[in-house]
């Protein structure tokens, strides 16, 4: 009795609470907010769910006796969940907005780590990663993109660069808060620490996130720019999913997610395996996520000036050539180039993708396909764990696997240059039909 009794006090605060704040009456704009709560969200859950799943191959292996592949496979079953959900949430997105995609998706995730912080067998670490990879789309990328589109309508490449910077500055906070709780107090205890952070981050959401308000956004901007997609003007795009340009963008951002999925959540067992401590593999990482940080801050801005197809192709150049390096690092300094390299390339890549498909198919209905695009993420998913770790099994080692990453990052920035230049054919063309249908009126 006293028990319900405390919770309906506490659950009858939260609601007054809710209530009576009013983050409006600040005098900063109230798209600021949302930029950082969308920061703090990419950041948490990218950075727990991703960048440090390798801190915790090592200790799953050491207590349930599982192979490198076993353990893997959790990662590799949650990146199809997320792939195979996301066009779901690119529908959610645009029927019921940002903030209640949200609230659903971190539920899920921290629902998530906390029971995996009781798994048992093989079996349930893989239906508690499934369940956690259910909310990664719907609390990061996809409605972090629909809101700064929203609210920052002039400056959308800059604040899309500062906003997803969180998943890598996130990252490069997690890498040695998880690695010395883990040290401290073992991997079951440090799943249920981020279970309850991210519950923490959930109410923040429930307070300062607002899908849209016309009249803030009128006030900030005089005039709202007008969306210059060539979709909105040329039957030839009338359909995106016909169009091979579409195809081609998808094909590029794929092939480049192997290095995601199969090469960063194995470099500690990599540094590990040539003969690096936990510490330094630990800097290594968190100078990975700087470089990716930086990439956005850097890439963001500069996709409003060469556009973003073409910043897409600098950042899979430098992947390219970060893992070449690392591939023939003989000393600690060449690696730490290669992973330098390395972050500047893959980091752009969440802040470019969303202004991509935005800048060639318009915002219209973009979180459908945004969650469409990220469908293709399947097959790096599946395939790039599982080759890791059956490469790792065979070989003792990732140079086998470092070559096939190259091989695909070639091919990714080929389907890129391609695009890019039918893109610009057809921009040119639509661009003399207009002009002899106004000489002829």
């Amino acid at each position: 009795m006293l028990r319900k009794l405390i919770l309906s006090l506490v659950t009858y605060r939260c609601i007054e609470i809710h209530n009576n704040f009013n983050i409006n009456d600040s005098k900063f704009y109230h798209g600021w907010y949302i930029a950082f709560v969308s920061f703090i969200s990419i950041g948490t859950v990218l950075g727990t769910t991703q960048f440090v799943f390798g801190l915790f191959i090592i200790p799953l292996e050491k207590e349930f006796g599982w192979s490198r592949t076993e353990v893997n496979l959790a990662l590799t079953f949650g990146g199809i969940t997320s792939s195979l959900i996301s066009p779901f949430i690119g529908n959610t997105l645009d029927k019921y907005g940002p903030k209640k995609t949200m609230i659903i998706s971190i539920l899920l995730v921290a629902t998530g780590f906390l029971l995996r912080s009781q798994t048992q067998n093989l079996l349930s670490l893989y239906i508690f990663t499934i369940l956690m990879f259910l909310g990664v789309p719907g609390s990061t990328i996809m409605p972090a993109s629909k809101l700064i589109i929203t609210w920052f309508p002039k400056t959308t490449g800059r604040m899309m660069g500062g906003v997803t910077s969180g998943n890598n500055l996130g990252s490069a906070f997690a890498v040695p808060v998880v690695a010395t709780l883990i040290t401290i107090f073992g991997w079951r205890l440090t799943h249920l620490a981020i279970g309850f952070s991210l519950i923490i981050l959930l109410f923040i959401i429930l307070v300062v996130i607002k899908d849209d308000d016309k009249k803030l956004i009128s006030q900030k901007y005089n005039s709202i720019k007008k969306d210059k997609a060539i979709s909105a003007k040329s039957s030839l795009l009338e359909n995106i999913y016909r169009n091979h340009i579409f195809w081609l963008i998808i094909l590029g951002m794929t092939l480049q997610q192997f290095l995601r999925f199969g090469v960063v959540s194995q470099l500690i067992p990599h540094f590990d395996q040539i003969g690096l401590s936990l510490s330094i593999a630990s800097v290594l990482m968190i100078i990975l996520s700087i470089g990716g940080a930086s990439s956005k801050l850097i890439f963001g801005p500069l996709s409003e000036k060469i556009t973003a197809r073409i910043a897409f192709i600098v950042i899979m150049i430098l992947q390219t050539i970060g893992l070449i390096i690392l591939l023939y690092s003989q000393s600690i300094i060449f690696i730490w180039i290669s992973i330098v390299i390395m972050g500047l390339g893959m980091g752009g890549v969440g802040a470019l993708t969303p202004l991509v498909l935005s800048e060639i198919f318009g915002t219209k209905n973009l979180g459908q396909i945004i969650g469409v695009s990220r469908v293709g993420l399947v097959a790096p998913a599946i395939a790039g764990p599982i080759l890791a770790g059956l490469i790792y099994d065979k070989y003792n080692n990732y140079n086998f696997l470092f070559w096939i990453m190259i091989i695909l990052l070639i091919i990714s920035i080929i389907c890129f240059i391609t695009a890019s230049l039918s893109h610009k054919s057809i921009t040119r063309n639509i661009s003399s039909i207009k002009i002899k249908q106004e000489k002829r009126t």
